[in-house]
């Protein structure tokens, strides 16, 4: 009888554990820029992402998750300390997140040497689309040369003969402005790069407006964008040279610009406007939780989550076994709120893009507003350097 009572306790003891390691939360690590001007686009990501978990009630894939939130600070020493406590303190075999693309390319081959993987619903820089890019990596959001391509095509069909571009110095500015000219068929009058974290553009202003452009193409994420669209207004050349930007409007900035951006045009594959069953959801429930109008990343955020939901089901959470969640990521079994999905053969979307005015929207809210769409199910440039079929 004794016997029997103490194999009865450890039987007990045995399911107990075996319940609670069946309970043991998915960690997974969430990197962005959640600081600083630029802070307003790493938590617009983070906002989106955490929808979907905080809708199914802490899991993704039915398994419980742990998101582990780091901000790199816009400073690749900074992004290459947490990812390395991420992997070997919190042991997490999922990174997602990530905003600018210095910090992808500082963190991206650590990241997949090890196996990890690695989901991005912002940076896309070139490199890891095309000869760097790795079976470890889902990047969500966009190839950053693409916003850029869109635009010189849509220059062309306005008849600009003669534009002038802009960017800060760094990798994702050197692709925006390489992507533009790719496309553009007329002449570059200047091509101007400025510091990653300058306020001030008056001087450059002042050199754009004698130049007489037909158009201007920028690119200025985030408080950067704030700034130069004050400036170029405040220079009286909104309205004078159609002004063409990456990333300068979107729901992160037509907050603080207002008005003074109307008539300025933007790029992305997702618009507040796009007519599909999941992107209304999506903008109903941000709404209604955030009170503020969305932009791209938070709708790459919660795509990338999305993702993250229907592969961990796939593999009933076994993410351990790599090769089956790669081929699950890969499907892209998900209703993104873009509309059609599907990853190429570098792991980068193959979608639409959408050119954008900011204009009022039905409530009277400045907003963008789609008004055409130059690219159809289009691939990045450097899909075909990558060796992955």
């Amino acid at each position: 009888m004794q016997t029997f009572r103490k194999l009865a306790i450890g039987l007990i003891a045995a399911c107990g554990i075996a319940g609670a390691q069946a309970q043991t939360p998915l960690k997974i690590g969430f990197i962005g820029e959640l600081s600083g001007p630029q802070g307003a686009l790493g938590q617009d990501q983070y906002d989106g992402f955490m929808m979907v978990v905080e809708r199914n009630g802490g899991k993704l894939g039915g398994v419980p998750v742990q998101v582990i939130k780091e901000d790199t600070q816009l400073k690749p020493d900074v992004a290459n300390q947490v990812v390395q406590r991420l992997i070997e303190r919190d042991k997490v075999p999922i990174i997602a997140g990530v905003t600018f693309s210095n910090i992808m390319m500082a963190i991206h081959k650590t990241v997949t040497d090890k196996e990890i993987f690695l989901i991005g619903s912002n940076a896309g820089p070139s490199p890891i689309a095309g000869a760097a890019c790795s079976p470890y990596q889902f990047v969500v959001s966009w190839q950053v040369d693409q916003l850029a391509e869109v635009f010189g095509v849509h220059a062309n069909e306005k008849g600009y003969k003669k534009v002038y571009l802009m960017a800060p110095n760094y990798q994702a500015g050197k692709d925006f402005l390489s992507g533009f000219k790719r496309t553009f068929k007329g002449q570059i009058l200047d091509e101007v790069y400025t510091p990653l974290n300058q306020p001030d553009f008056s001087a450059e202003l002042t050199q754009l407006s004698a130049a007489k452009p037909d158009a201007v193409f920028v690119f200025y994420p985030g408080g950067l964008g704030i700034n130069f669209v004050k400036q170029y207004q405040q220079a009286g050349l909104l309205g004078k040279v159609p002004l063409m930007s990456g990333g300068a409007v979107d729901g992160t900035t037509l907050p603080a610009l207002k008005e003074a951006a109307l008539g300025v045009l933007g790029a992305f594959p997702w618009g507040p406007d796009l007519d599909n069953a999941a992107n209304k959801r999506f903008m109903e429930e941000f709404e209604r939780k955030h009170n503020r109008i969305p932009a791209a990343f938070a709708a790459q955020g919660y795509d990338s989550a999305l993702l993250l939901d229907s592969a961990i089901r796939k593999v009933k959470g076994n993410v351990a076994d790599k090769r089956a969640f790669m081929a699950a990521l890969k499907a892209g079994d998900f209703e993104s709120v873009r509309g059609s999905f599907k990853f190429g053969n570098n792991n980068f979307p193959i979608q639409n893009f959408h050119i954008q005015e900011v204009a009022k929207d039905a409530k009277g809210r400045v907003s963008l507003k789609t008004i055409a769409t130059p690219f159809k199910s289009q691939a990045d440039s450097y899909h075909a350097q990558c060796a992955m079929k």
